[in-house]
């Protein structure tokens, strides 16, 4: 178990200090490849759906994705080895920087060349549920000039862009980060997920 912890230590600490951190090495490369295989081969079956935006679920020009959840009492087995790992880390997260995450929730997303996702937070209009926000990649040899990096907007009026690249795993603050998704010029895929508290009292 020790070792778990040792090996999330400086990913915990840089998003302690900076309050977003990129990892790598979260799956292994034939992991990532099975989860990359199924999320395509679902996009070609039309297994996702256009993705909405808030609790109203409409259909926004601000979001260009197609999505489809995963069903935690019945993952693939490339869908359960991810959520395995994750799982991990939300336990590390939770319990070394106390920040009461007790589940998860995922999902693939798939971006067709040319589309995007504007500028936005990852919370929901009154509900504080998600903390972390994590974005796993699935895209081999990724190239810089193809585009399609998520924008992470600083504090400082800075960004930063971190490119799709397979094995990649970025981690931010929800409520603190605004980003988006810049168009790419070929099909871009990963697995967004957040990691959530419960939210006491909450109202309808």
């Amino acid at each position: 178990m020790r070792a778990r912890c040792n090996e999330f230590d400086s990913t915990l600490a840089t998003l302690a200090r900076e309050g977003w951190c990129v990892l790598s090495g979260l799956l292994s490369p034939e992991q990532t490849l099975a989860l990359a295989d199924e999320c395509e081969a679902m996009h070609d079956t039309h297994q996702l759906r256009p993705a909405h935006v808030g609790h109203g679920r409409d259909r926004s020009l601000l979001r260009g994705d197609h999505t489809h959840w995963f069903a935690s009492d019945a993952p693939s087995a490339p869908q359960l080895a991810y959520a395995m790992r994750i799982d991990e880390l939300r336990i590390a997260l939770s319990r070394k920087l106390m920040l009461g995450l007790v589940d998860s929730e995922s999902h693939y997303a798939v971006y067709r060349p040319g589309t995007g996702y504007a500028r936005h937070l990852d919370c929901l209009r009154g509900c504080d549920a998600r903390v972390i926000s994590a974005v796993f990649y699935l895209n081999e040899a990724w190239q810089d000039a193809e585009g399609g990096a998520l924008r992470l907007y600083l504090a400082d009026r800075s960004h930063r862009d971190v490119y799709p690249r397979a094995g990649t795993l970025l981690l931010f603050l929800s409520a603190q980060f605004e980003h988006e998704v810049l168009p790419a010029t070929r099909l871009r895929k990963s697995i967004a997920c957040w990691m959530r508290q419960r939210v006491i009292g909450a109202t309808g």
